[in-house]
């Protein structure tokens, strides 16, 4: 029934942030006519939250939250946030260039991604 995931960032510069997807990221994309890219991510999981109020965030996953910083740090990505020990996962907030933010995780907890 459901095959996989579709996530939009709503640019004010769209050009900027899909520049940085691809050439920062490194996210394989295809064009879907007119230049629109669409990007392959890496695979994904969905969780539920308690919150007063409804919301949704984007996270990118990683092994080693620090290492993954550190290298894209070489490669000029703003980071907005130190990273900070949440007891479930470490994190921190990345700029995207045109297209506000984007969180960055590393799992503390079981995954339904990892082979164990």
């Amino acid at each position: 029934m459901i095959t996989g995931t579709h996530a939009i960032v709503f640019a004010q510069d769209a050009a900027a942030a899909r520049a940085f997807f691809a050439d920062v990221l490194g996210l394989r994309a295809v064009d879907a006519g007119g230049g629109w890219l669409i990007f392959a991510l890496p695979p994904a999981e969905l969780a539920a939250h308690p919150a007063e109020a409804p919301g949704i965030e984007l996270y990118l996953m990683c092994d080693d939250v620090e290492a993954t910083v550190a290298e894209l740090e070489t490669k000029g990505v703003e980071f907005l946030a130190p990273i900070s020990d949440q007891g479930f996962g470490r994190m921190t907030r990345m700029a995207v260039p045109g297209g506000g933010e984007l969180g960055l995780y590393e799992p503390a907890h079981p995954t339904p991604l990892s082979d164990t």
